[in-house]
């Protein structure tokens, strides 16, 4: 029932931490896929050989924060794969900001980096849904975004405006038969989490806040997407699927 050998796919981020674990599983599941990466082409690459085997798999190289080159690989990526059916929303930063010491610089590059990016991803690509009316958008937010995060308020704001974004969009959509729906992780082991949980007394003290007692894996992330990419979530529209473990208990 998982059977997506005929969906094309479009991932941004998709060279490490989550959206490489949606590049793994996507490619497994018989999907063609398509993924951008921007500052690791030897990871991208080694990414693309190792999926290649088993699967229609391309890295593209784009700048994220530049609409035409976001506008150019969309428009590369039908040109490849012949359409898009679902869009992976996923690329995205976090760094830590004092709201008292932020400077202006920084809270716009991750409103720039983590919403603005989802808007120009999404924009170009519901054109080419339309018109076949069929599309699955998947938009990787997070808890922050539901319940806020302290010295994280531009990374929070980000990430709420992409939930507001996705329940705009459910309904703006769903007469082109085009399911939006957002993925939110609690704590996720990748690199950019590497520096908090690596130190002992901070995972533990995260570790107590989640009731199944452990930090999701990449992996973890990537299978409900999977989920919201199948025709098997065909009538959810405009929902976050929280996936952290308990830890923050909102709908």
């Amino acid at each position: 029932m998982f059977n997506l050998n005929a969906k094309k796919v479009l991932i941004t981020g998709g060279s490490r931490g989550i959206g490489a674990a949606c590049v793994k599983y996507f490619c497994m599941a018989g999907a063609s896929v398509a993924f951008t990466y921007n500052s690791n082409p030897a990871l991208a690459a080694k990414l693309e050989k190792r999926f290649s085997k088993i699967s229609k798999c391309k890295a593209y190289k784009v700048d994220i924060n530049n609409e035409a080159e976001i506008k150019n690989t969309v428009q590369t990526v039908v040109k490849d794969f012949g359409r898009i059916d679902v869009l992976v929303n996923n690329a995205g930063i976090w760094k830590e900001g004092k709201i008292s010491s932020m400077k202006l610089s920084a809270w716009e590059e991750t409103l720039k980096t983590n919403l603005t990016s989802t808007f120009l991803f999404t924009q170009q690509v519901i054109h080419f849904m339309k018109l076949k009316r069929y599309g699955k958008i998947i938009n990787i937010s997070s808890t922050a975004g539901q319940r806020g995060e302290a010295h994280y308020s531009h990374y929070a704001a980000s990430k709420g405006g992409m939930i507001s974004f996705t329940k705009s969009l459910a309904s703006e959509l769903g007469p082109f038969n085009i399911n939006i729906n957002s993925v939110a992780p609690g704590w996720v082991l990748t690199d950019m989490s590497k520096s908090v949980l690596s130190n002992k007394k901070s995972l533990d003290e995260e570790l107590k806040k989640i009731p199944i007692g452990r930090i999701a894996t990449a992996d973890d992330i990537a299978g409900p997407v999977l989920f919201l990419a199948s025709d098997l979530s065909r009538h959810i529209n405009g929902e976050v699927l929280n996936v952290n473990g308990g830890s923050v208990l909102v709908g």
